[in-house]
Parts: C-alpha cells; sequence; structure tokens
C-alpha cells in the first residue's frame, strides 16, 4: 500500500496522540491516589497516627493511612521509587542512613525533607512490683551479646542469669523481649548500648579490624535469652504485665510512660528513664526521632503540605502539645523553629 502525504501525516499525528497519553498515563495514576501513605518506624508509629486523626479532623483531607514496618523495613518502602505505589512519608527512630539515602536516589527519590519530631528513650521495662534494678551498659551487653570475654578471649555466651553477669544483681533467669533487626530501636539498641558497653573490655579492645569489632559488639545471641517480639510494642507490654518477674522488655520510651500502671523502667548506668532525664541527655539511651517527606508526591497526594506543617505546628511539636500528652519528648523551642523553618521551605536532605 502507498502512503499519500495526507495519509503519512494522519499517521504521525496519530502516534503523537498516543505518545502523548502513553507520557500523561503516570500523571493521571499518579493523581489518582487522595489519601497520604506513611510507613515506617514502630516508635514513632503512635506520635504519626495522632497527627493524622487531627489533620483529617482540621483539614478538609482524608485520614492519612500510617502503617507499622519497622524503621529499616519503611526506608526500603519508601527508597523504592516514585510514584503512588510508593509511600509519601517514612517514619524512623533513627537518621536515614548513607545507604539509605543513595538507595532512594538510585531509585529516583532524589529530594528529601526531614523533620526532626522529638525525642525518645529506649526503655529497659519490667512487669511492675519487680525487684528495682539498676543495670549498666556492660552489664547489658554481657547479658545479651552472642559471645563475651571468658579467659582472655571471647566464647559463646554461658550466662543464664543476671546473677551471673553480676552478683549484685537479681537471680532472675536473662529474658529480654526487643524489636527484630528491622527495627530502628534495634539499630539504636546496638549503637547506644552494645557498642558502648562491649567497649569496657579489653578482649574487644584488642580487636584491631573495625567490622570485626563492630560485629562482636553489635550481635545480640540467639539461643532464646533475646527474643524477637516483632514490630508491635504493645505485644511485648502485654506480655510483660502478664508474666514472671525478671522478665524484660526493650522499646521507646512512651510504651512505658503509657503503662506506668502495668510496668516499671529500670535505670541504665544510675539514670532512671523519663521525660527530664531523656530531654536533657541524662539517660544515656535516649534518641531523635523523625519523619521524612519524598517531595517529588508534595503537589500529586493532596494534603501533604498541610500534613507537615501540623506535625511541626506547637499544638502538636511543642511543650505541652499533644504529642507531648501521648509520650514525645518535645524538643527546646529553638530547635522547634528551626524544624519548622527547614520543613516550610522544603529544604532538602544532605548528607
Amino acid at each position: 500500500m502507498r502512503y499519500t502525504v495526507t495519509n503519512k501525516a494522519l499517521l504521525l499525528a496519530g502516534l503523537a496522540a498516543v505518545t502523548a497519553f502513553a507520557l500523561a498515563e503516570p500523571a493521571a495514576a499518579q493523581q489518582a491516589r487522595d489519601q497520604i501513605r506513611v510507613v515506617g518506624s514502630s516508635t514513632v508509629y503512635p506520635f504519626t497516627t495522632t497527627v493524622a486523626e487531627r489533620f483529617s479532623q482540621t483539614g478538609g483531607f482524608k485520614a492519612p493511612i500510617v502503617e507499622s514496618t519497622g524503621t529499616g523495613g519503611g526506608m526500603k518502602l519508601f527508597c523504592g521509587g516514585v510514584g503512588t505505589q510508593h509511600p509519601d512519608f517514612t517514619n524512623a527512630s533513627r537518621a536515614m542512613t548513607k545507604g539509605e539515602f543513595e538507595q532512594c536516589a538510585a531509585n529516583g527519590v532524589k529530594e528529601i525533607v526531614e523533620m526532626k519530631v522529638g525525642f525518645d528513650g529506649i526503655a529497659v521495662a519490667l512487669k511492675k512490683g519487680s525487684t528495682p534494678v539498676n543495670l549498666k551498659r556492660e552489664e547489658i551487653w554481657l547479658a545479651m551479646a552472642a559471645q563475651v570475654p571468658q579467659g582472655g578471649k571471647l566464647v559463646p555466651n554461658p550466662y543464664k542469669t543476671w546473677k551471673q553477669v553480676n552478683a549484685s544483681l537479681p537471680d532472675w533467669k536473662i529474658e529480654v523481649m526487643g524489636p527484630p533487626p528491622t527495627s530502628g530501636t534495634r539499630d539504636s539498641f546496638v549503637e547506644l548500648v552494645m557498642d558502648h558497653g562491649c567497649k569496657a573490655f579489653p578482649e574487644i579492645k584488642a580487636i584491631t579490624d573495625k567490622k570485626a569489632q563492630s560485629a562482636a559488639c553489635g550481635k545480640i545471641r540467639e539461643d532464646g535469652a533475646f527474643i524477637e517480639a516483632g514490630e508491635n510494642d504493645n505485644l511485648i507490654v502485654q506480655r510483660l504485665a502478664s508474666g514472671q518477674q525478671g522478665v524484660m522488655g526493650v522499646f521507646g520510651y512512651s510504651f512505658l510512660e503509657e503503662n506506668m500502671d502495668k510496668l516499671v523502667g529500670a535505670k541504665v548506668d544510675g539514670v532512671e528513664p523519663d521525660a527530664d532525664t531523656i530531654s536533657s541527655g541524662k539517660y544515656p539511651v535516649s534518641r531523635p526521632l523523625f519523619v521524612y517527606a519524598k517531595k517529588a508526591h508534595i503537589g500529586v497526594v493532596p494534603g501533604m503540605k498541610e500534613f507537615m506543617a501540623e506535625y511541626v505546628s506547637d499544638r502538636a511539636m511543642a511543650s505541652g502539645g499533644y504529642l507531648e500528652k501521648k509520650g514525645l519528648v518535645s524538643m527546646p523551642k529553638a530547635e522547634i523553629e528551626k524544624v519548622r523553618s527547614q520543613v516550610t521551605g522544603l529544604a532538602n536532605l544532605a548528607m
């Protein structure tokens, strides 16, 4: 068949229309979602769900969908790419790592807004009525590490009770429930407790290879003394409250504060976990909490700017705000103003 000039023009016009539709389709698909999606940390989850509820009541938008996937799991989902099949925000109980930042960039997530939302402490909690304990971080490491010093070398952890770790501690079986490796709470626990506690021992100092030393410090025993209880910290609370004296749980301070009628926090290095010791930095197992926003989704998924504005508002974030009443330890006023300025200006995270 021979095409005339007119036929060719019509054909080219048709192809152009199909191409234009194909190029426009992703944008149309993005517009299809009218509800914010948040993933990430179980520790930050109750704070973000509270903001989501207030946001839906006052902003004229649907309540965001908030999922508890753990910090590491949330980062994988968040950094998976741009488009409505990927989440808009991720909660994190630690700062985004350089590796996660690079993974985001490799998948097209090149502009990220970081919101520091407050502070939290990692509590070591027991059933209320238990004998009060004061645990040094090196004692926690000896109880929890996969390998510990014995006779000048590292051996598989032989300790079965806390009294074997230190004769002044109760004769309780070592049984600690805590988060899985995907959790930011687990990362922070390793960094702030395990990595610090191990450095008191010459056998660890003698390991000159940094990777080998880090592995020796951070590897938690897998013989049943440490029980991975999943991402739902409320399950740990329930098990502690209904269990026997001496069983311990590791989770964010806000879960302890909400359950003071059932639980008590152990002192760590002589300091009791509470809002004052956490905000001042006196409690040695304190950490900042974050929410990360995907800038490419702003203007595509309705309400993202407004949701962020609600999160950094005084009624939410400031001292006396509804997040503090929920258990979040608020930041100093000057730091809140700095965060608010970064969020309002949509400042890009830089590593």
